[in-house]
């Protein structure tokens, strides 16, 4: 290591610190998402208040989607540029002050103005989050990080309900819940800007540790990375595995939009369950979702430890929880709560498991100074692909029904894990630039 490279003042060195850095990135998902979901969760009480129509809705939700999925590019190329430690802190301190916000909201129009720039704020979070782990995480453990960030998502879906929920009872208002549960971004924003920097400028991290995490990077360089090269879009876009991230992702992210923002009406509406039990109907497919996030980050770690190529780990589970998420077409044939939550909740395990593997693919297959741009590009076509499908399920829901709906979501996913498994291959020969890695 150069001296360029060695931090400044050395400190007493934190044992496992980049699984310390895996907590934090898990936090700041778990906040993300309680910000996020706190809408979903209070729908319920604000389309009775509000009068709003299931098109209504739908107009809000993608006013989120729209300007997520616009600025996931752009924040992934930033990150990028300028780094993973400001960049990140720059979209927490945003999306917090928005949340906030969102409390002095009075309509259609001002809740889809504040969640449109919730949706700018929030999109750094898994272009930030797979670039911190690029860079402190050895492709062996990749999986697992992914894994423990990706978790955060579940969790925060989960507790969101019963957070907004018990804030509403407790003030007999929605506009509180908004205040509090962005309040916990700035705390943690304290903490992330104290503790996060590059392994190799860390003043705490051991000399083993160091070497560890630069031996398994080392170890998945194709050819020789070339510094000089320069990564743009223009360049990622001509790699066949870019396009399989980003086209699988525009088939299969819609499913977890479906069920995180449309699930708890679906009960309400169309099985006809009280606001309670529709708020349980949104928390219970997170708890499949977190599981499902652990189970596969730790199993397709597992399976790399054991001698498997990444690229090879990673598509097995793709290939066997991708089809089967086809089991929600399942909700149509019962009135059973019980049966209707363990469906859903199923249907978010096998979700997650591919989504931990689509998050973890772009660290495997791209070099660290081009995981940021990947991830961003990727996350774009997720947006557009669910902006398209909201507007689609807000028309349909309101002319026809939920039917159509999940018929289609039981079949497109199996289509997504035929992109990425036939499209995300590692090349024969190794690339002259260095941006793809051995996977």
């Amino acid at each position: 290591m150069s001296d360029a490279q060695k931090p400044a003042a050395r400190k007493r060195p934190i044992s496992y610190l980049r699984w310390w850095i895996g907590v934090l990135l898990f936090v700041v998902t778990f906040i993300n998402y309680v910000d996020r979901q706190t809408l979903s969760a209070l729908s319920p009480y604000l389309t009775k208040e509000f009068g709003w129509s299931n098109e209504d809705y739908a107009f809000i939700v993608n006013a989120f989607t729209v300007s997520y999925t616009i600025m996931q590019s752009v924040v992934g190329r930033l990150l990028d540029v300028f780094g993973t430690r400001m960049g990140i802190a720059a979209s927490v301190a945003c999306y917090s002050l928005v949340g906030a916000l969102t409390a002095i909201a009075g309509g259609k129009y001002t809740f889809a103005t504040f969640r449109c720039l919730l949706g700018a704020g929030e999109a750094a979070n898994n272009p930030g989050g797979a670039k911190a782990v690029s860079e402190w995480f050895p492709v062996k453990e990749r999986a697992l990080a992914v894994a423990l960030y990706n978790s955060g998502c579940a969790a925060g879906g989960f507790a969101a309900p019963f957070i907004a929920v018990f804030i509403y009872s407790t003030f007999h208002s929605w506009r509180p819940a908004f205040v509090i549960t962005a309040s916990m971004g700035f705390v943690w924003l304290i903490v992330w800007l104290l503790v996060y920097r590059k392994p190799e400028e860390h003043p705490r991290i051991s000399e083993e540790e160091l070497a560890h995490i630069q031996a398994g990077r080392a170890a998945a360089i194709s050819g020789v990375s070339k510094e000089s090269v320069k990564i743009g879009w223009g360049k990622l876009l001509r790699y066949r595995q870019t396009w399989g991230l980003v086209l699988g992702r525009f088939l299969l992210d819609p499913f977890w939009f479906f069920v995180t923002n449309w699930f708890a009406l679906f009960l309400k509406n169309e099985k006809h369950f009280s606001m309670t039990d529709s708020a349980l109907g949104s928390a219970a497919p997170m708890v499949g979702a977190l599981l499902g996030s652990i189970f596969a980050g730790t199993l397709s770690s597992l399976l790399v430890r054991a001698g498997w190529q990444p690229g090879k780990a990673r598509r097995v589970l793709l290939m066997f929880f991708g089809p089967s998420m086809a089991v929600i077409s399942l909700t149509l044939w019962t009135d059973n709560y019980w049966a209707l939550l363990a469906i859903s909740a199923y249907c978010m395990f096998a979700y997650n498991c591919c989504g931990t593997m689509f998050l973890t693919l772009p660290t495997d297959v791209f070099h660290t100074r081009a995981v940021g741009t990947v991830m961003g590009l990727a996350g774009t076509s997720a947006g557009l692909g669910t902006i398209i499908t909201t507007k689609l399920i807000g028309d349909v829901t309101t002319r026809f029904s939920y039917t159509p709906v999940i018929i289609v979501a039981s079949i497109v996913p199996a289509l997504a894990t035929i992109l990425f498994v036939t499209m995300v291959r590692a090349n024969k020969k190794p690339d002259p630039d260095g941006i793809l890695m051995k996977f």
